[in-house]
């Protein structure tokens, strides 16, 4: 029976023929011309559908397998990381540079989150939400890393998650400078990594130690 086909970022659809492809698009943002390279694959190969995902991906839906390794060379992307025990997606809202409620630039911190940790291997998947504003357009509060942008700096979530069994993050700090935000996004990274179990979520090792632990663990107080 046909599986996933990691290797090739390629998800099995429905029909157990035919996979579905997705591009990384670092923080949702697309040209012109990659908009055309793609809609050119998907004519060249025949693709089902193009379909725009909730991680701010294209995806080329209904492709052949022998058609995937020409399909990713013609597109000349990365795939992004829709499959496996990793960072999977950074998703990022207008923020300043957009929109006329941002209070944090959220494109710049979330496109330099998605260099620094997308496809980075962790005891199971972790997703990011980086929101410009309170109106959290990147769905930070259920995500297992979440910044909100106020007019003071970052407000810190952890632990959310969607599914079957969803769970909204724990807001543990009100105002994270930019130039801390990063160093404590690692070491919230670094504390779920080596400690964790295998295929624990984020969330689950925040319920499993107790948050007040956690808080500890990452050392919080030396961000604020």
């Amino acid at each position: 029976m046909k599986t996933d086909l990691l290797e090739k970022g390629a998800i099995l659809q429905r029909d157990k023929e035919t996979y579905a492809i997705a591009p990384h698009l670092t923080a949702g943002l697309v040209t012109p011309e990659i908009l055309r390279n793609i809609a050119d694959v998907a004519e060249k190969y025949n693709a089902a559908a193009i379909k725009v995902t909730g991680a701010q991906r294209i995806a080329l839906v209904g492709l052949k397998e022998e058609d995937l390794d020409n399909a990713w060379d013609d597109l000349g992307m990365d795939p992004g990381a829709a499959v496996g025990l990793c960072v999977r997606s950074i998703k990022v809202c207008p923020g300043t540079t957009f929109c006329k409620r941002g209070l944090q630039n959220s494109v710049a911190v979330g496109s330099k989150l998605d260099s620094l940790y997308h496809g980075k291997e962790l005891p199971n998947k972790l997703k990011m939400g980086v929101s410009g504003c309170p109106h959290s357009c990147a769905d930070s509060a259920f995500k297992d890393i979440g910044l909100i942008g106020s007019g003071k700096g970052w407000m810190f979530y952890v632990g959310g998650k969607g599914g079957a069994r969803p769970r909204i993050a724990d807001r543990i700090a009100l105002s994270v400078s930019e130039e801390k935000v990063y160093d404590l996004i690692e070491k919230v990274i670094e504390v779920y990594r080596e400690n964790a179990t295998n295929r624990e979520r984020l969330g689950d090792y925040i319920d499993r130690v107790g948050l007040d632990e956690f808080k500890e663990q990452i050392n919080l107080n030396s961000y604020l």
